[in-house]
């Protein structure tokens, strides 16, 4: 993940991983950095796996590419090498869609989901999570700035994130 999964907008515990972890009962491995995209995330994803072992990892990418202008057709490749690293570690991936990038709708509160995501996951087979960031960001009252959610936007994010992770069978009630 990037700035959203560490949680830039809110207090030391309020990010998204920390509330999963307390609404699923998990251990949740937060590896999210600041700025972080989808190429360099690329790069980290194999030793994160290797030292982890982890049996799910949430992958919550793109918003800085699609901030940088990277094409959304490269993006996409980057998150398949993720998902695909991360289901030959033996793990299975889930992938959270971020909105694409539009001032227009950031400012009217209609962000919607980049259709890489989607069309990722049909082409992968993946678990995806839509909408729920999308969601977050396009309401004010859940969001620190433009770009990251607040404190009650990362409970928002979780507690929907949460849902969506029962409803694919991967976490428990």
């Amino acid at each position: 993940g990037d700035s959203v999964t560490y949680g830039t907008g809110a207090g030391r515990g309020e990010d998204y991983p920390s509330r999963l972890a307390l609404s699923t009962g998990w251990t949740v491995i937060n590896a999210g950095i600041p700025g972080d995209t989808a190429g360099r995330a690329r790069e980290r994803i194999e030793p994160l796996l290797a030292e982890h072992s982890p049996s799910l990892v949430i992958v919550a990418l793109g918003g800085n590419d699609f901030l940088r202008q990277r094409s959304p057709a490269v993006v996409k490749e980057d998150l398949r090498a993720i998902v695909q690293a991360v289901g030959s570690a033996g793990a299975v991936p889930a992938l959270v869609a971020v909105p694409r990038l539009s001032l227009l709708r950031a400012t009217v509160g209609a962000l919607v989901d980049s259709p890489i995501y989607a069309e990722l996951a049909d082409e992968e087979d993946l678990v995806l999570v839509e909408g729920i960031f999308s969601e977050v960001l396009s309401d004010e009252t859940l969001r620190a700035d433009p770009i990251h959610p607040n404190a009650a936007g990362y409970r928002a994010f979780a507690a929907g994130l949460s849902g969506a992770l029962r409803e694919a069978g991967l976490a428990g009630d």
